[in-house]
């Protein structure tokens, strides 16, 4: 079964690596995606704020790179 992304849907994963772990956080729509890593001991809400903010922030700079967009699902 498959869907459509939905507006603001991201995908989140969590790879330990030793004593960090690597968070990717992609966004659904576009496909955008970026890494974070942080040590294994920190809670795994903490880690995935920092890869959300830092995806929104990715999300935001190619959206004023690129100029105004129709894309509706770009915040």
């Amino acid at each position: 079964m498959s869907r459509e992304p939905r507006p603001g849907e991201i995908y989140l994963e969590f790879h330990p690596i030793g004593g960090q772990v690597k968070v990717t956080a992609i966004d659904a729509a576009t496909g955008i995606e970026v890494s974070t890593f942080g040590p294994a001991s920190t809670a795994q809400e903490d880690l995935q704020r920092v890869a959300v903010r830092k995806l929104k922030r990715r999300i935001s700079q190619i959206a004023e790179r690129d100029g105004p967009s129709s894309d509706p699902t770009l915040y």
